[in-house]
């Protein structure tokens, strides 16, 4: 019998951001944890240019990716949905959900390519984080 992977549904406001680099991040570091996908709300036209190349700097690769609408069925299906960010996501019954509340970098005064490269280390923190603790925290 395979041995298949839990899923992790990261999600956020368009899909074009956090919740993508999140789940490419979980690609690049954890896929021998769990299975990471991703969608948003209301997805934007195309993922955020900024965070692909500050994805590219580390190996990790979210370029082929669309922004992906969320549904009743995804959230359903996956074994834990992290809320990346302020969105509101439905919350719907026997769905296992975490909220990342992140602080973008920018309160800080990071702007561009730096603001980018702190919100991503933050993230991938954060996934290694949840990888770690995933036996306890998300089963």
């Amino acid at each position: 019998m395979a041995h298949t992977h839990p899923t992790v549904l990261f999600v956020c406001n368009s899909n074009g951001g956090k919740s993508q680099m999140a789940a490419a991040l979980a690609a690049l570091d954890v896929p021998h944890i769990f299975t990471a996908i991703s969608a948003g709300l209301t997805p934007a036209d195309a993922v955020n240019g900024q965070a692909a190349a500050s994805l590219a700097k580390i190996g990790a690769d979210m370029t082929s990716k669309t922004p992906t609408q969320l549904t009743d069925d995804m959230q359903r299906s996956a074994d834990v949905v992290v809320t990346v960010g302020d969105a509101a996501t439905p919350e719907l019954e026997g769905v296992k959900y975490v909220r990342w509340n992140i602080i973008d970098p920018s309160v800080f005064g990071a702007k561009g390519d730096a603001r980018m490269d702190k919100l991503r280390d933050d993230l991938r923190e954060r996934v290694n984080d949840l990888a770690g603790e995933f036996g306890t925290c998300c089963s």
